[in-house]
């Protein structure tokens, strides 16, 4: 189950069309869908945080907790909504096109998944852009 959590004034216009987006995303990956939380955030909600549990004291757009066992797929997800607007203006896309983007970033490092090296990083940027091309097929 897909929940989103709302700590700011940020709120997604049809939940329901991303719920059934992410569960594409998961089952694309051979994974079964379990709890699912997204928590919608601002910068400082998420660098709270970063440095609580992580000891990292930096902003960032994401920030995923993941409790899947085996392919079972299941986790806690926050999203800095400021950072992701602040990165589409950097990279020049619609704010619409990067919070897919992290959306489906989170449920990727659940699917196993990394970006901490340059190969890593290629595969995840990869696997984000065929996750968000996901978004528009209609599913009968």
């Amino acid at each position: 189950m897909i929940t989103f959590n709302y700590e700011n004034d940020f709120l997604l216009e049809d939940e329901s069309i991303y719920q059934d987006w992410i569960s594409r995303i998961i089952l694309s990956e051979n994974k079964t869908e379990g709890e699912i939380n997204y928590i919608f955030c601002d910068d400082e909600y998420l660098i709270n945080i970063n440095n609580e549990y992580l000891n990292h004291d930096t902003y960032t757009d994401i920030i995923s907790f993941d409790y899947s066992v085996g392919d079972l797929i299941e986790g806690d997800i926050f999203v800095s909504t400021e950072r992701v607007a602040e990165n589409a203006i950097e990279f020049n896309v619609p704010f619409d096109n990067e919070i897919k983007r992290v959306l489906s970033h989170g449920i990727l490092h659940y699917c196993g998944y990394k970006d901490k090296s340059e190969n890593e990083a290629s595969v995840m940027r990869q696997k984000e852009d065929e996750k968000i091309a996901l978004f528009h097929v209609e599913q009968e």
